[in-house]
């Protein structure tokens, strides 16, 4: 069993916690993520370390309200326990060599790259974080981004707080004005990371992706995250378990990925409604 040592809303749909797990924050590594059960009858969901501190044996994890196991784990309290909580898992962000990134998140995927973004500050690079929400209400981890990022620009859909736009934009124009960055690295929704990737590639900028896919036991054998690239005209299965969650982002079949995200729609859509029954009724 986990304690919540902390837990605090971020937005109205965004929780962040602090779990204390000893063994994972000795070891875990921005890039990384970990396979929790809020019950022992529960369902296994990944969650990115968005934090560790390995003084006080905490792992900080942020997620969204979005599905039965979310809002479960949302009604959890400080002090009240988890069932598994396991990791680290994955392959940790790549910093070596790297001097000068750009970091893109969107929504959510915002607590992925802030831990990335924050790595790269405390080894001395220079870094420019574009993050985007939907609307000012939706904003999380400004502050945090801005004490590790030498330039920070938000982005809001509906202008709504910050500039108004998607963050294709200031990428753009950043990358038209000359900005040389050794490396851009995009975290967020498929869609977005599909297009931060075609507005970088004229550039010759390396792109990292991050991939988030359903994934079950985190080892690989389930083949639930698989992820086709295409690599020198060849094509490629990966599993973002175990090769990644991080890969080349010219590589990625992101409109395969995005189809095989929708096939779970149906299912999430009526886990949801029963989790929403379910907490009216109790």
């Amino acid at each position: 069993m986990y304690k919540i040592v902390r837990k605090k809303e971020l937005n109205p749909t965004v929780v962040q916690m602090e779990i204390l797990a000893p063994l994972v924050a000795a070891k875990a590594k921005p890039g990384q993520f970990i396979i929790l059960r809020v019950s022992a009858d529960g369902e296994r969901i990944p969650l990115t370390v968005a934090g560790t501190n390995p003084m006080e044996g905490t792992v900080k994890i942020i997620f969204q309200l979005v599905g039965a196991t979310t809002k479960y784990l949302g009604l959890k309290k400080e002090g009240e326990f988890i069932e598994d909580f396991v990791g680290p898992l994955g392959r940790a962000t790549h910093t070596e060599g790297i001097k000068k990134v750009c970091i893109v998140g969107g929504g959510v995927g915002c607590a992925i790259a802030m831990p990335v973004a924050e790595e790269f500050h405390r080894l001395g690079a220079s870094v420019t974080s574009i993050i985007g929400f939907r609307d000012k209400n939706l904003v999380i981890l400004e502050d945090e981004f801005k004490a590790c990022s030498d330039n920070l620009i938000l982005m809001t859909d509906d202008g709504s707080y910050g500039r108004h736009g998607n963050v294709t934009v200031p990428l753009k124009e950043l990358l038209d004005g000359g900005e040389k960055f050794d490396m851009i690295i995009t975290i967020g929704p498929l869609i977005m990371m599909k297009f931060v990737t075609l507005t970088a590639k004229p550039y010759g900028v390396p792109v990292t992706a991050s991939m988030n896919p359903v994934m079950i036991d985190g080892t690989g054998m389930c083949g639930g995250c698989r992820l086709t690239l295409n690599r020198d005209g060849e094509k490629i299965t990966k599993f973002a378990c175990v090769d990644g969650p991080e890969f080349n982002a010219y590589e990625i079949d992101f409109d395969e990925a995005m189809s095989r995200g929708r096939m779970y729609a149906d299912f999430e859509r009526h886990a949801h409604d029963a989790a929403c029954n379910l907490f009216k009724n109790a």
